[in-house]
């Protein structure tokens, strides 16, 4: 019975990586509650996050504070830019719903801003979390990997989907929201972000120096 609680279990390295992502999903919760704080509060998330896809120790609230203290620079208006990411597809296809003509033409273009907004995001945390550059080159960066690995950034893309239609399937499984949901979904992106990095890091150039939360900073894919 010891053998099934020893730090070296496979059940102890379960539970321990559920509790973190417990203490990091309330965390995260707590500090977007005022909205404006989203983008800060997704890049700490980030950078506890990246950290315990690669298995390394930690503090899950020490970490995510000094993070957090640390990105308000940048977190602030990738606050603002995500929220009007969000809007304007869902206004993309609010219009195509009104429209009475040409509705077709409004649906080209919220498939176009939906594809162009998603993949500009889906990395952009990531790599604001790990390395230092400005938002409009991490922006840039996202988009680029993600058409460079666009399969396997596709597939990520379904598996958050399935993530999310798992969470919000019935008022019990919302109940994940609130235990681990984001964190999850954090952590989902972690893994697949970090085998990304490592591939990438291997070319000799694209690395910057580490940022003040402690975790390394990417320059633009120009220099990639």
């Amino acid at each position: 019975m010891a053998g099934f609680f020893s730090p070296d279990s496979k059940l102890y390295r379960f539970m321990t990586k559920l509790t973190e992502l417990f203490v990091l999903n309330i965390m995260w919760l707590l500090f977007s509650l005022p909205v404006v704080t989203l983008g800060i509060s997704t890049i700490a998330a980030y950078t506890v996050a990246l950290r315990i896809a690669e298995d390394n120790e930690g503090y899950i609230a020490k970490d995510f504070l000094k993070a957090f203290k640390s990105n308000w620079k940048q977190g602030i208006p990738m606050s603002f830019i995500t929220i009007l990411c969000i809007w304007a597809v869902y206004l993309d296809f609010q219009i195509y719903n009104a429209a009475l003509e040409n509705a077709v033409i409004f649906l080209i273009i919220g498939i176009i801003t939906a594809y162009i907004f998603t993949f500009s995001l889906l990395y952009v945390y990531p790599l604001l979390a790990r390395y230092e550059n400005t938002i409009f080159n991490s922006l840039k960066n996202s988009f680029r990997i993600g058409m460079k690995y666009f399969l396997r950034s596709l597939l990520l893309i379904v598996l958050l989907a399935l993530e999310i239609v798992i969470m919000f399937f019935n008022y019990t499984t919302m109940i994940l929201i609130v235990l681990i949901g984001p964190a999850f979904a954090f952590l989902t992106v972690s893994t697949f972000a970090m085998a990304i990095f490592r591939d990438l890091e291997k070319v000799p150039g694209t690395v910057a120096e580490n940022n003040g939360s402690g975790s390394e900073n990417d320059e633009d894919d120009d220099n990639a």
